[in-house]
């Protein structure tokens, strides 16, 4: 965290919505109060950061639906009391029956490249890929966790059994895709009683998924892969509404989570660290600062037009070699030392353009859904969870495995879906991601750990929230809830706080569009020399901080020990 800061509420650009909370105990900050609940829980119970984030990520399984399930994909990144830095890689992939031309995509080039017939990767068994989530945790747990499994499993199962209150973010979520969600009598039965999303401040109950999170308790991943919930996802595959899903159940079983090692990156004194691929964001995030580190960017004056131009002129630079090479390493070589080092930032120099004007759109734009949830979790002990999982699109497949509450992702809109290319469909590929569970250090010390979710928008909005702390001194609450810019090369997003900027930087050369946010919640806990831990979640979610202060008795206090 910075020394000090250079701004405060009355000189910045806007004003924070939300207060941080600090203990010395351990912090868990989610993006739906009952999931940071869920592992506050499991903290108080004697466990570490490991299993808060995995009680907390089954929790919001059920709590927030459309954007994560135990069948779905996602990135920890975890920090380990002892230093060591582990990222458990649980991205979907492909099935062994996949391929190249399983789509008829509607276009070659343009905004409708990723678009295919009948909408067969975004809607209904097709869409599925093999999904990792369930894996990734378990193994996270087994591997680092302290308390039982039964116990991490235990505050999901009551929040389904039980019931919650749904939430204005969920509702809206139901009417962002009521239509879609008609089309299954399953999931329909579940979130749209008398034919209409159920209403903020309903209490609502998920028996059938309860059901699952039991199976799951009892059976760890196995479940799933391999076991009756697997078996009930393989059937619920076949032909609906004439689509046909390809995955096996021999996909599920040799389905593996993977350790990786994660990326880093040095800026202005502080070490940053990222995942690697198929995760864009390790290496185009040390990318991007290392561009940025060549300029005073405090000079310039946070959203300064002449920050806000040198920032999209990164972006643009970074995303141009994400095009180039990202993906999958399995596929695809991705030259990570290079984008990385000093001397390319340095000869890229040359790239950034005095004035914005107009480029082409991407060639093959990819694609990625902004529907994600993201969780920051420590403990007293030095351990930190930074994990960023989705089941991709708002509701993922959109349809309910019968009788198991369980929601299907649509990976598959994320492959190219036309053969021949570095993101084409093959079978055992992983799908690309630009998950951003980044954690930064100074002199070996951990500062802050951050992420969010938003898609292609994720790596780019991570980035600026790491110069606001760095660069601009501000607080943490200041950094995850401060206005951002984004573009891929094209054209130019603002957030409202941004809006009198627009002009400005269309007047050198931008296409400027005006959006009501760009990614989505940020959340994030800094760090202190004095043991404080401090969390912070933003504006545009749910997100919650608790943390714990106080503690047990002073040893011997009153009775003999």
């Amino acid at each position: 965290m910075a020394d000090k800061l250079t701004y405060d509420d009355k000189t910045l650009p806007f004003t924070c919505e939300k207060r941080p909370a600090s203990g010395a105990l351990g912090v868990v900050v989610t993006n739906s109060p009952l999931g940071s609940a869920a592992g506050n829980e499991m903290l108080a119970a004697g466990g570490n950061a490991i299993d808060a984030a995995v009680a907390a990520l089954f929790t919001l399984t059920v709590v927030e639906p459309m954007m994560v399930g135990i069948a779905g994909g996602g990135i920890s990144h975890l920090r380990l009391s002892d230093g060591h830095h582990v990222v458990i890689d649980a991205m979907s992939t492909a099935g062994q029956m996949a391929r190249p031309d399983m789509f008829a995509p509607l276009s070659d080039a343009g905004p409708n490249y990723m678009e295919v017939a009948d909408l067969r990767n975004t809607i209904g068994p097709s869409a599925v890929a093999v999904p990792g989530n369930l894996r990734g945790w378990c193994l996270m747990h087994e591997r680092f966790g302290k308390l039982p499994f039964a116990d991490v499993v235990e505050p999901a199962i009551r929040a389904a059994s039980r019931g919650f209150t749904v939430s204005h973010y969920l509702n809206g979520a139901l009417r962002e895709h009521e239509q879609d969600l008609r089309n299954d009598s399953v999931i329909s039965a579940l979130f749209l009683p008398n034919g209409q999303p159920v209403t903020p401040g309903t209490r609502l109950t998920m028996a059938d998924y309860a059901d699952s999170l039991r199976i799951i308790q009892r059976d760890g991943d196995t479940a799933l892969h391999g076991g009756e919930l697997g078996q009930a996802l393989i059937d619920s595959m076949k032909a609906r509404n004439g689509a046909v899903g390809h995955l096996t159940m021999e996909d599920l079983t040799a389905f593996r989570a993977i350790e990786r090692e994660a990326i880093f990156g040095d800026y202005r004194g502080h070490t940053i660290a990222g995942p690697p691929p198929p995760a864009s964001s390790g290496v185009h995030i040390v990318q991007m600062l290392n561009l940025l580190e060549q300029h005073d960017i405090a000079a310039m004056g946070f959203g300064s037009a002449e920050l806000l131009h040198l920032l999209a002129e990164v972006m643009r630079i970074g995303f141009e070699d994400r095009r180039a090479a990202s993906g999958d390493p399995d596929f695809v070589d991705v030259p990570v030392a290079r984008y990385t080092s000093k001397e390319y930032a340095q000869s890229s120099q040359s790239r950034i353009r005095g004035n914005g004007g107009s480029t082409q759109p991407p060639a093959r734009p990819a694609h990625e859904s902004r529907d994600t949830t993201h969780l920051t979790v420590a403990d007293r002990d030095g351990n930190i969870v930074c994990a960023t999982h989705t089941i991709n699109g708002l509701f993922g497949a959109r349809y309910m495995v019968p009788g198991t509450g369980i929601i299907p992702n649509n990976y598959m809109l994320n492959y190219d879906p036309h053969p021949g290319h570095a993101l084409s469909i093959a079978p055992g590929k992983r799908v690309p991601t630009s998950m951003a569970p980044m954690i930064a250090l100074r002199d070996g010390r951990p500062c802050f750990a951050l992420g969010l979710p938003g898609a292609v928008r994720i790596f780019p909005s991570a980035m600026q929230a790491i110069s606001n702390i760095i660069d601009h001194g501000m607080s943490l609450q200041q950094a995850v809830e401060a206005p951002r810019i984004w573009t891929d090369g094209h054209h130019v997003e603002l957030e409202p706080a941004y809006a009198s900027m627009r002009d400005v930087l269309t007047d050198r050369g931008h296409d400027v569009r005006l959006v009501k946010t760009i990614g989505g919640g940020m959340n994030a806990i800094g760090f202190s020399d004095d043991g404080m831990m401090t969390g912070a979640a933003c504006w545009r979610a749910d997100g919650t901080v608790m943390a714990q202060g106080g503690g047990l008795a002073r040893p011997g206090v009153r009775f003999k020990i």
